[in-house]
C-alpha cells in the first residue's frame, strides 16, 4: 500500500524525507543552536564587562557609610538618594499598577473590539514615547502650570505615566490568554463577570501581571530624564512629597563628569550605579520567585 503524503498523516510526512534530507535538517538544527549560543554570549559579554567595570570602581570604597550618610560637600554617602529613589519608585509603581491593571482588564474583558484595539495601539505608542518627552510634559504641567516647583510628587507622577504602558500591556495580554474554557465554565455555572475575574481570571493572570509590574519598576529605576525635569535635587531626605529629593540615577548624572581628583563625586556615581544594578537584579529574582509561587498554586502544589 502506498504511503499517503498528506500533511494529515504524520507517518507519511516522516517517510517523505530521505536520509540525506534528515541529515541536512539535523546539521541545520545544530548550526542554529550554536548561532543562538554565540548570540547569547555576544550579549552577555558586554553586560559582564560593564558589571566588572562598575564593581571594580565601586566596591573598594563601598562601606556602611555609603548607605547611612547623606552626601555633604564633595563627599559623604548615598542615604538620602536611596530613600528618595524608593519613595519615587513606590509612588510611581502604585500609580502605574492602578491605571495599567484597570486599563488592561477593561480592554481584555469589557471593551468593544474597536475600543480594545484602539487602547492597545495607544499603549504601544505610549511605550515608545521617549522619556525626555514625558519629562517635559511633567515639567510644564506639574512644575510650572501647577506652580508646585520641583518636588518628589511631580517626579513620581511623571515616572508613573512612563511605567503605565508596560503594566497595561502585560495585564491585557495576561487576561486575553486566560483559557476560554475557564471563562465559559465559570460563567456557565452562574458566576458573575466580576466573580469570574476575581476567582478565576485574576489568579491565572497574576504571574504575567507581576512580570509586567516588575519590568516597569526595573525600567523606571534606570530613568533619569523624567526626574531631572520634575524632582529637582536635594542631599537631604524629604519631609513631605512637595519637596525636592535626591535619587540614584541623579547621582550618576550629576557626579560622574567631575574629575576623580575633585572630592568623592565620581566614587559616589559608581557606588550609585552599583546599587542600581543590585536593586534591578533583586527585582528580577523577586518576580521569578513570586510568579513561580502563583504558578505552583495554579497547579495545586501549594495550598
Amino acid at each position: 500500500m502506498a504511503v499517503q503524503n498528506s500533511t494529515g498523516n504524520p507517518a507519511g510526512d516522516i517517510l517523505r524525507y530521505s536520509p540525506g534530507h534528515l541529515r541536512l535538517r539535523f546539521v541545520i538544527d545544530k548550526i542554529v543552536g550554536w548561532v543562538l549560543l554565540l548570540a547569547f554570549l555576544a550579549v552577555l559579554f558586554p553586560l559582564a564587562d560593564m558589571l566588572y567595570w562598575v564593581g571594580e570602581k565601586a566596591l573598594p570604597t563601598f562601606t556602611m557609610n555609603t548607605l547611612t550618610l547623606n552626601q555633604v560637600g564633595t563627599g559623604g554617602g548615598l542615604h538620602s538618594m536611596i530613600v528618595g529613589t524608593f519613595i519615587i519608585l513606590i509612588l510611581s509603581t502604585v500609580i502605574a499598577t492602578g491605571i495599567g491593571v484597570l486599563a488592561g482588564m477593561y480592554t481584555a474583558e469589557f471593551a468593544p473590539r474597536r475600543v480594545a484595539e484602539a487602547g492597545r495601539v495607544a499603549g504601544y505608542l505610549l511605550a515608545g514615547v521617549p522619556a525626555i518627552v514625558l519629562g517635559y510634559f511633567g515639567f510644564y504641567l506639574l512644575v510650572i502650570y501647577t506652580k508646585w516647583d520641583y518636588n518628589t510628587l511631580a517626579g513620581a507622577i511623571t515616572l508613573g505615566i512612563f511605567m503605565v504602558p508596560f503594566v497595561y500591556r502585560a495585564t491585557d495580554l495576561a487576561f486575553v490568554n486566560v483559557p476560554h474554557d475557564q471563562r465559559e465554565g465559570a460563567l456557565a455555572m452562574g458566576a458573575s463577570r466580576f466573580q469570574y475575574l476575581r476567582r478565576v481570571a485574576f489568579p491565572i493572570a497574576m504571574p504575567t501581571i507581576l512580570s509586567g509590574v516588575f519590568l516597569a519598576m526595573a525600567l523606571g529605576m534606570g530613568e533619569t530624564a523624567p526626574l531631572v525635569l520634575t524632582v529637582g535635587w536635594s542631599n537631604t531626605v524629604p519631609t513631605n512629597l512637595l519637596q525636592p529629593t535626591g535619587y540614584l540615577t541623579g547621582a550618576i548624572w550629576n557626579f560622574y563628569d567631575f574629575p576623580s581628583t575633585y572630592g568623592s563625586f565620581q566614587t559616589l556615581a559608581f557606588q550609585a550605579a552599583f546599587l542600581l544594578i543590585l536593586i534591578v537584579i533583586a527585582l528580577n529574582v523577586g518576580v521569578q520567585i513570586i510568579s513561580e509561587h502563583y504558578r505552583r498554586k495554579l497547579r495545586g502544589l501549594v495550598g
